[in-house]
């Protein structure tokens, strides 16, 4: 019989973040494809109460520094800010 092995903190934080990106992803689909405004509302209010949740991970791992976010030049954020304005 196979041994299992116990997850440590930064692997449950990992696994919980990874469920919540399938989670929002699932979310986002069925609000896409509701025919009810109802029914969308609901799913998009659970869609935005599992991208708080997801957050809310991310920033916990961050603070344990198990996620790494590289610094980027306050040019590229305008660059690209100037991209995405010109496209609307």
């Amino acid at each position: 019989m196979a041994q299992i092995k116990n997850f440590d903190e930064k692997a449950k934080l990992n696994d919980s973040l990874t469920g919540q990106k399938d989670l929002t992803n699932s979310y986002n689909s069925f609000a896409n494809e509701c025919s009810s405004p109802e029914l969308k509302g609901l799913f998009m209010n659970i869609l935005s109460e599992e991208h708080t949740i997801q957050h809310d991970l991310f920033c916990e791992m961050k603070k344990r520094g198990w996620v790494e976010v590289p610094a980027v030049e306050q040019s590229k954020v305008q660059e690209t800010v100037n991209k995405f304005k010109s496209s609307i």
